[in-house]
């Protein structure tokens, strides 16, 4: 390994860019950012399939060089139905472990219907609670993709995040 010199040697900020997409499923409960959303359907996957959680859990595992969600977390009986919040919570333990703090979360949710903005504030809360963070470092935002695409036809649901982290040692 390469000696860092003096102009790397400090702690420094790391960036991580996180996607989930899922489709519709009838059926299963709709989950964005750990809160039970009334629709027709939900979203399809191993998990609750909360694909705004796992887009955040992508951006920061990416940030810190952790590698994706789909290594810690595989298809396996033990994650099957988890709620996307206590795998975020796991994240955070291997950010600590690793040394990482968390700077900010910028994340949109890409979703035809149904509307979001009223359960906003309460994904950002359970996201800032869960990861032990202030609200003010945690945003939601969503937008509708006009009838184009998957997302338009109302087929499933994309989410995007971009996250920041503080590396709390000189080493990286």
């Amino acid at each position: 390994m390469k000696k860092d010199s003096p102009l790397t040697s400090h702690p420094s900020p790391r960036i991580g860019f996180g996607l989930d997409i899922h489709p519709f499923k009838k059926g299963r409960a709709l989950v964005l950012g750990g809160v039970k959303i009334p629709h027709s359907k939900g979203l399809d996957g191993h998990s609750d399939a909360d694909a705004l959680i796992h887009a955040i859990m992508d951006g920061l595992l990416g940030a810190a060089a952790l590698r994706d969600i789909g290594m810690h977390f595989p298809p396996h009986e033990k994650y099957k139905n988890i709620s996307s919040l206590l795998l975020l919570r796991k994240v955070k333990a291997l950010l600590k472990k690793n040394h990482f703090q968390i700077e900010n979360i910028d994340s949109t949710l890409v979703i035809e219907a149904p509307k979001i903005a009223p359960f906003i504030e309460k994904m950002r809360g359970n996201i800032s609670k869960n990861l032990e963070i202030s609200l003010l470092r945690v945003n939601v935002k969503a937008t509708r993709s006009e009838g184009l695409g998957f997302v338009g036809r109302g087929e499933g649901v994309a989410a995007y995040a971009v996250c920041l982290l503080k590396s709390l040692t000189s080493n990286i």
